[in-house]
């Protein structure tokens, strides 16, 4: 099981962006999260910054003159050192939805934003990046329309194309946050090849019904820790979320918990509280093997969750003789 950033992390303090940069790492790190992300920092909107890169001037399809991302990931790795790092990519639908003048010309778009995306993909391959996630969050829009399913669908087989799941790509993984997108089907979430899907369970908790029915190859990552100021960071409800996860043959080496958004709103020290949540998460969850956690969690949980513990509580004493 591993831990990792979803979305944006607050960027405070003075210095450059490097330095900046520097310090997330750092709180990642101190936190013992095991797969780092930049946080978006210095950007406030990533899906419009790609949208604007893709966008042509005057009349034309979106196209990609050159790397969108590749360079901000091999500066982030090098500061990480030999500590992976992902990189985050708006997806084609959302980008599709956003950048079409038109309803008439929305399967154009997202195809040209697709073929483009699938440029950066390789781009990103080839320079040692090892996990991409391609965020999806107007995904939650789907529903049960049978046109917006096919594009979603078409648009993923498009961006993956050519890249072998056989060894040569990184690992990619769908994200949908901001809502539910139960409603879209098993089928379209599940359709295109990813390696994993990280889903938003506290803004979407119908969510669970996609990742009860998720094929058991791939991965999740559990999108539940709530990320707004003040909320209840539970470490029992955290436990028992991978735990059912994890259960029925997934196993919790292919779970990975995360906040349900970003985090750019948070003042800096409750955003390194809410990373230090999801590290004594993963730590807990790792030692569960060899030493019992329910001495680490509030001992008045004895529930449902008990089961994802191995828990039933305090032994009682049996009958003197």
């Amino acid at each position: 099981m591993f831990a990792t950033l979803t979305g944006s992390y607050p960027a405070a303090g003075p210095g450059t962006p490097r330095e900046r940069l520097r310090r997330l790492l750092d709180d990642q790190l101190e936190a013992g999260l095991e797969l780092l992300s930049d946080g978006s920092i210095d950007r406030s909107d990533p899906i419009a910054d790609v949208a604007a890169a893709l966008t042509p001037r005057g009349a034309g399809l979106p196209r990609r003159a050159g790397p969108l991302t590749v360079e901000s990931w091999r500066t982030t790795q090098e500061l990480a050192g030999g500590v992976s790092v992902k990189q985050c990519l708006a997806g084609p639908y959302t980008l599709g939805r956003r950048l079409a003048p038109d309803e008439a010309a929305r399967d154009r778009v997202t195809e040209a934003v697709a073929d483009a995306l699938a440029e950066e993909l390789a781009d990103l391959a080839a320079a040692g990046c090892s996990f991409v996630q391609v965020d999806e969050p107007d995904a939650i829009a789907i529903g049960a329309d049978p046109l917006e399913r096919r594009r979603f669908a078409d648009a993923h087989t498009r961006l993956l194309a050519g890249r072998s799941a056989d060894g040569g790509r990184p690992h990619l993984s769908l994200a949908i946050v901001g809502g539910n997108a139960d409603a879209a089907g098993r089928e379209t979430i599940f359709g295109p090849a990813y390696d994993s899907h990280l889903f938003d369970l506290i803004d979407g908790p119908d969510n669970w019904r996609l990742i009860v029915r998720a094929p058991l190859e791939r991965g999740i990552v559990l999108g539940a820790l709530d990320p707004r100021p003040g909320s209840d960071d539970d470490l029992s409800i955290l436990v028992w979320a991978v735990g059912y996860a994890a259960s029925g043959g997934r196993g919790e080496a292919r779970i990975g918990l995360a906040p349900s958004g970003g985090m750019a709103g948070l003042p800096a020290e409750a955003a390194r509280a809410k990373l230090a949540v999801l590290g004594a998460v993963a730590k807990l969850v790792e030692r569960r093997a060899v030493e019992p956690i329910a001495a680490a969690l509030d001992s008045r949980a004895i529930d449902i969750r008990s089961a994802a513990l191995g828990w039933r509580g305090p032994r009682r004493p049996g009958p003197r003789r």
